[in-house]
């Protein structure tokens, strides 16, 4: 990126579209599958995790980049992993602190946001090669893309095994009372897989680079 590029120029704005669609960390590179399993059963959890990997990415990103020209390549994995801790534990106080109850639910699953393959992937394969802005950049893209993923499989999840959403009812009464039973398969971790499967298959169904790639 030359100086006088601007901010939002077309090459930016990349970095924020693809990991949305054409390389979305979930869909496309089958990256962190296992907390779209596990606390999708409810979309507030998901939500929550949703933006504590997007604080956590964007800003693990900006630091790294800013120190790319000074980690030494020998321990660039553990500077990677001490940036990343530090942020995951910053979010974790503020969870329990400002949403205590969410902080429960997600349990480990903040912890080992430190663990994430996306977030590490980008920060070995982007922030270590590029400036500060681009960086973060690509941080917010691939965790709107994780997010996206994970919130849109929370919903339908928690709609159809539960009946409600972020834990309003959703369906009405009469429709239970017409004969209507909740899916008791939705809110068990194998639907989450069968879920993220059909999104791979709409996205590869429509996108036929996708299945070239493969």
């Amino acid at each position: 990126m030359t100086d006088k590029e601007p901010l939002f120029s077309a090459k930016n704005m990349k970095l924020l579209r693809e990991p949305l669609g054409a390389s979305n960390p979930i869909t496309v590179q089958v990256l962190g599958i296992c907390s779209a399993l596990a606390i999708t059963v409810k979309l507030e959890p998901s939500i929550v995790l949703a933006i504590s990997v997007l604080v956590v990415m964007a800003v693990s990103n900006v630091v790294i980049s800013l120190m790319r020209k000074i980690i030494p390549p020998r321990i660039r994995i553990i500077v990677q992993l001490v940036v990343i801790a530090t942020m995951v534990i910053l979010v974790d106080e503020v969870l329990q602190a400002y949403a205590y109850d969410v902080s429960k639910q997600l349990s480990v699953f903040v912890g080992l946001i430190i663990t994430n393959c996306i977030i590490m992937g980008r920060l070995e394969a982007f922030a270590l090669a590029n400036k500060p802005w681009p960086a973060f950049l690509d941080g917010v893209g691939n965790a709107f893309g994780y997010g996206m993923i994970l919130i849109l499989v929370a919903f339908f999840r928690e709609l159809l095994g539960s009946g409600t959403l972020l834990d309003i009812q959703i369906i009405p009464k009469a429709i239970y009372e017409m004969g209507y039973v909740n899916n008791g398969l939705m809110v068990l971790p194998p639907m989450a897989l069968i879920v993220v499967g059909i999104f791979i298959w709409i996205q590869r169904s429509r996108n036929k680079d996708l299945i070239e790639q493969k």
